[in-house]
């Protein structure tokens, strides 16, 4: 099965400024970020049923930062919509959740 994915507003805000915190502490750190960020886009993209945490929404864990990407799948329309990227000690819900 070959999915679509699409991108949240919220997570490319999301993403924007992980890497604009990151490059403020080591230059060229966010592009470390950014590459890790799309090497799980990649395995989401590839086998897409991780586990769900809440409300239908599924979480990959980051390898060496922490942060979660949350996401959805449509099985009908075979689209992955990545809902957000969320650093590991923020409640979910009070970030973005509420908005969707």
């Amino acid at each position: 099965m070959t999915y679509q994915v699409c991108f949240s507003k919220r997570f490319r805000d999301d993403i924007r400024e992980a890497r604009k915190w990151y490059n403020q502490r080591k230059k060229g750190l966010g592009k470390k970020f950014y590459s890790e960020v799309e090497d799980s886009l990649k395995a989401i993209k590839k086998s897409p049923h991780f586990q769900i945490r809440y409300d239908n929404i599924r979480c990959l864990p980051l390898n060496k930062y922490p942060f979660m990407i949350h996401f959805t799948i449509d099985e009908e329309t075979e689209i992955i919509l990545v809902l957000g990227c969320i650093h590991c000690s923020l409640e979910p819900h009070s970030h973005w959740i509420n908005e969707i």
